[in-house]
């Protein structure tokens, strides 16, 4: 299995058996730091972590040099530091990642239609009807590492599978800079031997309850009853997970990805005890996810907060609206609400609202009358204001004058979630 630092990294040979596949997953390599080395030929080599210097901030990303070390993503970057003294400090530009990733994009999209982005740095490809044009999965796979690199000027890694399950897991084994075939036959050969914990879709809490009943590979899933995986995950995850461990994966590369959540965070530059500020903050973030919403067109049937503490244990809560919504101040309610079920009263560093479970607006009918039809007129106002003169122009007459000195402290970084 590979790791973050590219050790047990796994790649295949030149004119690899790709028979039976048609699915590639394709993942930039340390896609931040990459494009912080291209901009910057200087630090190429070194251990670079992309984030905050001032110490309260966490790791957006970091080189390999740098993982080597043990940093990794969301990690404080004060504790990245200790870590590797050496390291170089780069602040995040993500309006540049953004750029580097629409030609990275571009270039899937010229050579197949389905391309189904998972991020910025990330996308599943079907390149089955594109054999004629361009050669066999395998192929292609290399034609694009060749033209990420020669036309972009950055490594990526590329899976080639059957499924986008297994396509998945074989970039992750190949990074960096490296490509792995599992042609359809050698699929169970390939899971088998795979520790259960580098299944998409397995997270920490999973793998643990897995382990702990001596299920760790993806062969021990196989093997084991429905009952026993039942006891350790549920009986929804369970089933899928024996479906995967199976190479059963029936999921098609969707060109029309549709957003599954928006959110925004805040860590605060000092810790904060005063609730009532964090009840304002909240409903500032709430606003911000709203408005993100209604651009989009979107409403949301779920709201989730997330709490940090000072020791940097975390705790996140979510709600079920009883109608979706894209207005912020039921956003901020719902939130609010939230924050209040939370019992622990230490200070808080970092706080953030996510609306899940999208739909587009309207999805669920005409309702006989309107509840927020007075909020929806307000901050419909409120957008075209932004629209006009920008996001500084106007803002919740509580949310003035909140800065150091008024009993809370600024807030400089406030993160998108997604």
């Amino acid at each position: 299995m590979g790791h973050g630092d590219g050790s047990g990294r796994i790649v295949s040979a030149a004119g690899a058996d790709d028979t039976g596949t048609r699915i590639l997953h394709v993942d930039m390599d340390a896609f931040y730091a990459s494009v912080e080395v291209l901009d910057d030929p200087s630090l190429s080599g070194l251990p670079i972590i992309i984030g905050s210097p001032d110490g309260r901030s966490v790791v957006s990303s970091a080189s390999y040099e740098a993982r080597r070390y043990g940093v990794r993503s969301a990690m404080p970057v004060a504790h990245a530091m200790r870590l590797c003294p050496t390291a170089r400090i780069v602040m995040p530009h993500f309006h540049r990642y953004q750029e580097v990733s629409r030609q990275v994009m571009t270039i899937f999209e010229s050579i197949t239609p389905l391309v189904e982005p998972l991020s910025v740095d990330e996308a599943f490809l079907d390149v089955q009807g594109v054999r004629r044009l361009w050669g066999s999965p395998g192929q292609v796979a290399q034609l694009i590492r060749e033209r990420v690199q020669d036309e972009v000027g950055i490594s990526c890694s590329v899976g080639v599978a059957a499924t986008k399950h297994v396509a998945k897991m074989a970039s992750t084994i190949a990074k960096p800079d490296g490509m792995l075939v599992v042609p359809a036959a050698r699929t169970l050969e390939f899971l088998s031997p795979r520790p259960v914990r580098a299944m998409w879709g397995v997270g920490p809490k999973a793998a643990e309850a897995l382990e702990a009943r001596g299920i760790r590979t993806i062969r021990d899933i196989r093997e084991s009853s429905k009952e026993m995986l039942d006891r350790a995950v549920g009986p929804a995850l369970s089933s899928r997970l024996a479906q995967l461990a199976r190479g059963e994966d029936a999921r098609s590369v969707e060109t029309e990805r549709v957003e599954k959540s928006v959110g925004h965070e805040e860590t605060f530059d000092h810790d904060v005890l005063d609730r009532t500020f964090l009840r304002s903050e909240l409903l500032r973030l709430a606003d911000r996810v709203a408005a993100r919403l209604r651009r989009a067109e979107w409403e949301t049937a779920t709201i989730s907060i997330k709490i940090r503490f000072d020791d940097f244990r975390t705790l996140t809560r979510s709600q079920t609206l009883a109608e979706p919504t894209a207005v912020g101040q039921r956003i901020g309610e719902a939130a609010q609400a939230l924050f209040e079920q939370i019992e622990r009263r230490d200070p808080v560093r970092l706080v953030g609202v996510r609306a899940e479970k999208l739909r587009p607006v309207g999805g669920g009918g005409i309702a006989l009358w309107d509840d927020d039809e007075d909020w929806r007129r307000v901050e419909g106002a409120v957008d075209d204001a932004v629209a006009r003169f920008g996001n500084a122009t106007i803002t919740r007459a509580r949310h003035l004058g909140r800065g150091p000195g008024r009993g809370a402290p600024q807030h400089p970084k406030a993160h998108g979630l997604d």
